[in-house]
């Protein structure tokens, strides 16, 4: 990421967690838009921490450490602790430590394996008693501080951690920056092609709809674009299940939401009719590049309302729909559009493992099972990930899994459908419960 102002610098030492944990935060991180400084005291020559190394941390917004077992047997990860440590009371640098199978008080009282480390550095005369004490001193305060211990993860899941740490350090850097499914099958090809037709290197305002039948994916996919494009926009909104809400609290109370979240007032004032909205929007935003997302649009007074005219947006701005009825996007005179198709069976038995296994393929004694449950949800996503779920939730014995086939097999699927997931706004254990309430 040459060129760039970094906003969080990662601490680890190379062996512990190079390739694993840190390797998925840090990729987590940079496919968010957050500018990572990585580094790694095993590519250090010398013994004094150079410009690079001290401008990086000194330029971030936040230092994360990752405290593993080894992390304090390291010259360099103490030093650079220290440095963090520094930028905190001078300019009030975040620091957000994560305690990778290492106790806070372990690393903040400097006992077990972090006492004896110390010792070692003491012994062997590695660095004066002055170093010793400074390193004593950055880890006592940032032991103390509060971050992520891995031994309080459901099942130790680093999937989780990481999710929980982006999310932590997006909310702190206010980045736009929209949570979608951990499992992601099949959708590469499609985000391409997406913004292959959204096109980044005009300066024309687009729009662009994504349309198909209710769990195809059409959020997910709308999800990864916008957080593809939202490093290069300053103003973004995204508003979900637009149709629902718009039902339940008023058109007027959604243009009240675009307009706070475009122009950052936590209390703008309210909106009372939809023609003061569209003016409103069209005189705060028309010279402004926006990026804004509008989840799961039935009626073109949405559009409408939330939109003005086409042409409202400032030069540069990208504006996604989805719907399930392409005739709201022809009824707005949306030129591209993005039909979502069903996975094919190869791809849906994937997904369908992932949720229930955590791997691509079934074990064999499930296989067939598995062929039957995915010929069911007939490649649709929202139903893969609701049943695979539901079997992981629930158990993976043999006869939890002929009941639900039973069940399964007489469940229409047309009432299934209308179930959404947390990728739509509800969580996956909420749709569980749908789901087997319609089965039942």
């Amino acid at each position: 990421m040459e060129g760039c102002d970094y906003e969080v610098f990662l601490s680890f030492r190379g062996p512990d967690t190079r390739t694993g944990f840190t390797d998925h935060l840090y990729t987590r991180l940079t496919d968010a838009g957050v500018c990572t400084y990585r580094d790694d005291e095993d590519l250090r020559i010398g013994e004094e921490i150079g410009p690079d190394l001290l401008g990086a941390i000194e330029q971030s917004k936040i230092s994360v450490p990752i405290f593993s077992k080894g992390y304090d047997s390291s010259k360099w990860c103490l030093k650079e602790l220290v440095q963090m440590v520094e930028c905190r009371k001078r300019k009030e640098q975040v620091i957000m430590p994560i305690f990778y199978y290492v106790e806070p008080s372990e690393v903040r009282y400097q006992t077990g394996g972090y006492g004896e480390a110390l010792l070692v550095h003491e012994n062997k005369k590695r660095v004066d008693e002055e170093t010793i004490r400074k390193w004593r001193a950055a880890l006592n305060e940032v032991g103390g501080l509060k971050g992520w211990n891995i031994e309080n993860v459901a099942n130790r899941h680093e999937g989780q951690l990481v999710k929980q740490v982006v999310t932590s350090v997006l909310n702190e850097l206010k980045k736009a920056y929209l949570v979608v499914s951990d499992f992601l099958v099949g959708v590469d090809d499609p985000v391409k092609e997406v913004l292959g037709m959204i096109g980044t290197d005009t300066d024309d305002a687009k729009i662009v709809g994504i349309h198909g039948m209710s769990g195809i994916g059409k959020t997910t996919l709308a999800k990864i674009v916008y957080n593809k494009l939202s490093r290069d926009f300053a103003n973004y909104c995204f508003l979900a299940d637009v149709r629902e809400t718009s039902h339940s609290k008023g058109i007027a109370w959604l243009q009240t939401q675009l307009i706070s979240n475009l122009s950052k007032q936590a209390h703008p004032s309210n909106i009372n009719c939809i023609d003061e909205g569209i003016r409103t929007i069209e005189e705060r935003f028309s010279s402004k590049k926006v990026l804004i997302l509008l989840d799961d649009v039935d009626e073109k007074i949405q559009l409408t309302a939330l939109l003005g005219r086409r042409g409202c947006f400032g030069p540069g701005s990208r504006i996604l729909i989805t719907t399930g009825n392409a005739n709201v996007l022809r009824a707005f005179e949306v030129k591209l559009t993005y039909l979502v198709g069903v996975l094919d069976p190869q791809k849906s038995l994937k997904l369908f493992s992932k949720y229930v296994f955590r791997r691509d393929h079934p074990p064999i004694d499930k296989m067939e099972q598995s062929r039957e449950i995915v010929k069911i949800a007939q490649g649709l996503p929202l139903l893969l990930e609701v049943m695979g779920s539901t079997l992981s939730l629930y158990g993976q014995k043999e006869e939890m899994w002929n009941d639900y086939l039973v069940k399964w097999r007489k469940g229409p699927i047309k009432r299934i459908r209308r179930v959404k997931s947390h990728t739509c706004g509800e969580t996956v254990i909420f749709a569980q419960q749908k789901v087997l309430k319609f089965f039942s």
